[in-house]
C-alpha cells in the first residue's frame, strides 16, 4: 500500500516538476531541449493539420451564438493552432475557452492584445495606464509588477500570450495609430520600459510578442486602412527603430509581430509589405538579428498587407516571408489549401512549414498545455480585480505625474484660501474637482464644455475674483487619448488668458495636444497626467493637494516649450 501511494506521489510530482520547469525555462532555451510531448504531438498531424496550426482566427465573448458556434467548428474542421480574443467579459471569456478547447485535438495557444492590460479587450478588467504614460515613469520596477499582474490576469482567463509591449519609437507626432501605445520617442526609453514589462509578463508565465517590427513609429498611415511607406536609409532604421527590438530579442523576447509596412530600403519589390517581405522577416530579422523565437504577422485582413496580394496570396507569401503565426487570415480555409497548393508548386517547402510548427507546439508545451487544462469559470471577475492591483494602478498613475511647470507655486497653493476649480472638455463634475474639493473646503468648481462659447466663458470669468487660486483641468473625453484634442477658439482664448493670470493647470490628455494650446507655457503651473482615467485624476490631485511629489519625464517632444526629459 505505501509503495503503491510512493508510486502515484511520485508521479504526480513528476507531472508537477515537468509542468513547472516548462515556464521557468525561457522559451527561447526550451527551443533548443526539443521537448518529447512536441515530437510526439508533431509527428501525429498530417501536413494539412501542420499547416493549419500556423493559423489563428478571432474569438468574441460578446456576439452572437451562432457566430460563437461558427468558430467552434472552425476549430474541429480545421484543426487550427490558437485564438485571439477580443472583446467580450473575463466570466465569458473564461467558458468559452474551455468549450473550445474541448473542441481541440491539439490544444489551442490563446492570445490577445493587451497592451494595457485585459482592460484594452474585456470589460470589468483592469486597464492599466496607456504605454505614454508609463514612459514617463521613472521606476522600471513598478512597470516589471504591471507585467507580473497582466500575465496573472491573463493566465486566470486562460490565456497563454500577450501580443505586446509595443516597442515602436514614436517619433512622427502625427501617427495615428501608434502614438500613445508607444513609450515614447527615445530608443532607449522605449528599450528599457519595454524590456521591464516583457521581463514581468515573461517571469509570469506568459509568452509575448514585441511589435511592430521594424518599427510602426514614424509614420502618418493607419495600415489598418492602407500601406504606410517609410523613406528612410536601412541604417537609420538599424540604428533607431529596429533598435528596442534588438534589445529585447537579446532579453529573450518569446516573440516577434511584423508590422504591414513598405520599406524600399529594406524591399525594392513595389508594394511590398514588410509583412510578405522575406529579405526582412527572415533575411534582417531571423538572419542578421538572430531570433529564433516566434515571428506572428500583424493581422492579416488588414488593407495594408491585402491591398495589394488579395484573394489568399497575402497568406502564402507571409508563409514563404518567414512568419510562423498568421494572425486572422480573412479565410483560414483557403490559405491552407492554397499553401498545400504552394508546396506542389515548390514555392515553399515542407521543411519551412515543420520549423514554424514545432515551435508553436514548443510554445503550447512552455504555456503547459501539455497538460489537460480546465479553467475555474466562477469568481473570475473577483480575480482579474485584484487589491494589490488596483493598488498598483494607482502606484503608475502617481509615478506618471510631470510636472513642466511651477514646483514652488503648486507647495505654495493653500488649503484655506478661496480657490476655483474649472473643468474644461466635459459638462460633468470631475474626479479631480471632487478630490481636490476635499482639501480645498473653501473651492467653488465650474465645468465648461468642449463647446464652450464666450457667454459661457463670461459666466463663469465673472466668478472669480481677484484673489482667487485657480486651478484649470483639461480632460480629453475621448475613448482614446489621441492628437486633436477639439476645444472651442472661445475656450483657447480663455485658458491663454488664464495661464497669464496665476492659474495652475493640468492637461488630462496626450501631451502632444500641448501643441495645439497656445498659451500654456505662461501657466504658473502645469502638469501632465496623460489620459482622463479616474486613477489619473486622483494622481494629479495629490499633487495639488501637496500629497505627492511629481517624479514623471515627458517621454516625446511637444514643441521649443515642452521637450522629452522635460519634467521638474
Amino acid at each position: 500500500m505505501k509503495k503503491s501511494l510512493f508510486y502515484i506521489l511520485s508521479i504526480a510530482t513528476g507531472l508537477i516538476t515537468t509542468q513547472v520547469k516548462a515556464q521557468q525555462t525561457p522559451y527561447i532555451e526550451l527551443l533548443k531541449q526539443e521537448p518529447k510531448w512536441v515530437d510526439s504531438v508533431f509527428n501525429k498531424l498530417n501536413k494539412k493539420q501542420k499547416i493549419a496550426q500556423m493559423f489563428f482566427v478571432a474569438a468574441y465573448t460578446n456576439k452572437s451564438k451562432a457566430f460563437t458556434d461558427s468558430i467552434g467548428k472552425v476549430i474541429r474542421r480545421e484543426r487550427i493552432g490558437g485564438l485571439v480574443f477580443f472583446q467580450g467579459g473575463p466570466g465569458r471569456q473564461a467558458a468559452l475557452t474551455n468549450k473550445y478547447q474541448k473542441l481541440a485535438r491539439v490544444p489551442l495557444l490563446i492570445a490577445s492584445d493587451g497592451e494595457w492590460g485585459l482592460g484594452m479587450r474585456l470589460d470589468s478588467t483592469i486597464a492599466y495606464p496607456y504605454q505614454m504614460a508609463l514612459g514617463a515613469v521613472q521606476n522600471k520596477e513598478l512597470i516589471y509588477k504591471m507585467g507580473l499582474e497582466v500575465a496573472k490576469d491573463f493566465k486566470r482567463v486562460g490565456m497563454h500570450m500577450n501580443l505586446a509591449p509595443d516597442v515602436d519609437v514614436n517619433n512622427n507626432a502625427k501617427n495615428p495609430v501608434i502614438n500613445y501605445r508607444s513609450f515614447g520617442e527615445n530608443k532607449y526609453n522605449v528599450a528599457e520600459k519595454g524590456a521591464a514589462y516583457l521581463k514581468g509578463m515573461q517571469d509570469g508565465g506568459l509568452l509575448v510578442s514585441i511589435k511592430h517590427f521594424p518599427g510602426h513609429g514614424d509614420t502618418d498611415v493607419d495600415s489598418h486602412f492602407d500601406l504606410p511607406q517609410l523613406k528612410f536609409t536601412k541604417e537609420r532604421l538599424d540604428t533607431l527603430e529596429m533598435y528596442p527590438f534588438k534589445e529585447l530579442v537579446k532579453k529573450g523576447a518569446a516573440g516577434v509581430m511584423i508590422a504591414h509596412m513598405n520599406i524600399p530600403s529594406l524591399d525594392a519589390t513595389p508594394n511590398m509589405p514588410s509583412t510578405l517581405s522575406k529579405p526582412i522577416v527572415t533575411g534582417i530579422l531571423k538572419e542578421e538579428i538572430g531570433f529564433k523565437g516566434i515571428i506572428i504577422s500583424d493581422a492579416m485582413g488588414m488593407k495594408g498587407v491585402v491591398k495589394y496580394f488579395k484573394d489568399g496570396e497575402a497568406d502564402v507569401m507571409g508563409i514563404i516571408a518567414g512568419n510562423d503565426i498568421l494572425e486572422l487570415s480573412e479565410n483560414s480555409k483557403r490559405a491552407v489549401k492554397m499553401v498545400r497548393q504552394a508546396i506542389k508548386d515548390q514555392r515553399l517547402t515542407m521543411e519551412r512549414i515543420d520549423e514554424s510548427v514545432k515551435k508553436i507546439l514548443t510554445a503550447k508545451y512552455w504555456a503547459g498545455l501539455n497538460v489537460k487544462q480546465t479553467i475555474k469559470e466562477d469568481n473570475v471577475v473577483a480575480e482579474v480585480n485584484r487589491p494589490e492591483s488596483m493598488a498598483l494602478l494607482q502606484q503608475l498613475a502617481d509615478a506618471s505625474m510631470t510636472l513642466l511647470k511651477g514646483r514652488e507655486f503648486v507647495q505654495q497653493l493653500t488649503p484655506n484660501k478661496r480657490t476655483v476649480i474649472i473643468n474644461i472638455g466635459t459638462p460633468d463634475t470631475t474626479v479631480f474637482q471632487k478630490e481636490l474639493s476635499g482639501t480645498y473646503k473653501n473651492s467653488i468648481a465650474f465645468s465648461l464644455e468642449k463647446t464652450a462659447n464666450a457667454n459661457s466663458i463670461a459666466k463663469v470669468l465673472s466668478e472669480i475674483q481677484p484673489e482667487d487660486q485657480v486651478i484649470i483641468s483639461i480632460v480629453d473625453t475621448r475613448l482614446r487619448p489621441g492628437n486633436g484634442m477639439v476645444l472651442s477658439a472661445d475656450l483657447k482664448m480663455f485658458m491663454t488668458d488664464m495661464a497669464k493670470k496665476d492659474a495652475a493647470f493640468v492637461l488630462l490628455a496626450n501631451p502632444y495636444n500641448l501643441a495645439s494650446m497656445p498659451g500654456l507655457e505662461n501657466a504658473k503651473a502645469l502638469l501632465v497626467a496623460y489620459q482622463k482615467e479616474d486613477f489619473m485624476q486622483k494622481a494629479a490631485a495629490s499633487v495639488f493637494k501637496n500629497q505627492l511629489m511629481p517624479t514623471g519625464k515627458l517621454p516625446v517632444s511637444v514643441n521649443n516649450f515642452f521637450k522629452y526629459g522635460d519634467g521638474l
